[in-house]
Order: C-alpha cells, then sequence, then structure tokens
C-alpha cells in the first residue's frame, strides 16, 4: 500500500516566460514531479494554487503587470492561506532583501533560488523537494553575499569560522551529510558544530528540526540593518 511519502510531489510552475516556464516543467517532471498547474502572473499563480493545493509552488519573483515583486506578494498570500505549501522563489539576481522578507516569519517550507540553478537539473529538483518536505533552501550565492556583508556586533560574531559554514549549510537547507561532506567532516564532528551553533546563538532546548529554523532564522535577520 503506498503512502503519501510515497506519492509524487504537486507542484504549481509561475512564470511569464513561457521558454523558462517550460525548462522549469521539463526538470521537475524528470525528477518525478507532477506538474498541476502553470501561471505567467500572479493572479493566474493564486487561482492554480487555490485549485490545486499543490506540495510547492516554483515562481519567479517578477511577473505581470509590474515586473517587481508580485511573486514576493504571491508567497506571502500562500503561505497565509496554505501554510502546508512550500514556495521557492526564482530570482535574475541576487536581492537579499526578498530572502529576508520571505523567511522572516518562519524558515519552514521556504526557498529562493537564482534562475541559473535550474541549469543544474539534480540539484534544483533537491531544492525544490526540500522545501515541499518542510525544508528551507537558500541559493549558495545568496548565502554567501549575506556572508560578506555581515553586520559586525552581532550574534553571529560569537560563531568560529567553522561554525559560520556550518550554519550557512544550514540556510542553504542542506542536510548533515551533505554539509558534513561538503565541509570533509565525519557527520559525527558536524553534530559537535551544529551543538556549538545552537548554544552561542543562545537557542532554546527542543526538537533540532525547531532550532535549526531559529537558526537559520536568526543568520537571515543578522543581515538586517
Amino acid at each position: 500500500m503506498s503512502t503519501a511519502a510515497d506519492r509524487p510531489l504537486r507542484v504549481v510552475v509561475a512564470e511569464d516566460s513561457f521558454l523558462l516556464r517550460a525548462g522549469v516543467v521539463r526538470v521537475l517532471e524528470a525528477a518525478g514531479f507532477v506538474v498541476v498547474g502553470e501561471a505567467s502572473d500572479a493572479a493566474e499563480l493564486l487561482d492554480q494554487v487555490r485549485e490545486h493545493r499543490p506540495d510547492v509552488v516554483v515562481t519567479d519573483i517578477r511577473m505581470p503587470p509590474t515586473h517587481t515583486d508580485e511573486g514576493v506578494r504571491a508567497a506571502a498570500v500562500i503561505r497565509s492561506e496554505l501554510p502546508q505549501t512550500g514556495v521557492v522563489l526564482l530570482s535574475q539576481y541576487v536581492k537579499e532583501s526578498y530572502a529576508i522578507q520571505l523567511l522572516e516569519e518562519s524558515a519552514a517550507r521556504v526557498g529562493y533560488l537564482l534562475k541559473d540553478r535550474v541549469m543544474e537539473p539534480r540539484g534544483f529538483a533537491e531544492a525544490v523537494r526540500q522545501v515541499a518536505r518542510g525544508g528551507s533552501a537558500l541559493d549558495p550565492e545568496v548565502v554567501a553575499q549575506m556572508l560578506d556583508r555581515r553586520r559586525r556586533g552581532g550574534p553571529l560574531d560569537e560563531l568560529s569560522e567553522r561554525e559560520l559554514d556550518v550554519l550557512a549549510g544550514m540556510a542553504e537547507g542542506r542536510s548533515n551529510l551533505a554539509i558534513a561532506t561538503d565541509l570533509g567532516i565525519s557527520e559525527h564532528a558536524l553534530q559537535r558544530y551544529i551543538a556549538g551553533v545552537f548554544s552561542k546563538l543562545e537557542l532554546p532546548v527542543g526538537a533540532e528540526g525547531h532550532r535549526r529554523v531559529l537558526a537559520v532564522l536568526t543568520y537571515i535577520r543578522a543581515q538586517e540593518s
């Protein structure tokens, strides 16, 4: 008997460029997703989401009619109306304010990726899957710029460089195994660094998943000012 965890993840894709939308759809379908709806603007996106109630939405940030932040505003509506639906925003350029705006309430079920990631099908699909299943996915380029511009005197100053690397991996929505492999350390050693992050950021004791979200939010908010 199949379970909810076994069924294909359902996704709505919103992008006003037909060619890019078709490319995103093709990548996701090849990775096993079921694309239940497509949209070319924010109004159509909200209609599709309300009708199909997908597991995750992949949407461009700038769409008609103003080509400014329609995707971000639509994401806020989706998260309010359907909190169990993940949202991945796609952007042409790094704009940290979008990431902060998206993640300021919760890092769960949200993602912010550059459109170039679509050209890396396996990683892109895994990021969307991570968000659909309740995690977060922040583009490595966004994380790198945030680290470069990190405000001095904030809570992250207590962390070592290796702990910052670990927290950056968390912000990207990566698994413990992926972070440990990238840093060339064991998962056991990684757990020690994670414990150090939690301790130095003075996060309340609780389920690790909850503390990871709090750590990521601390990381994001430290970029504001």
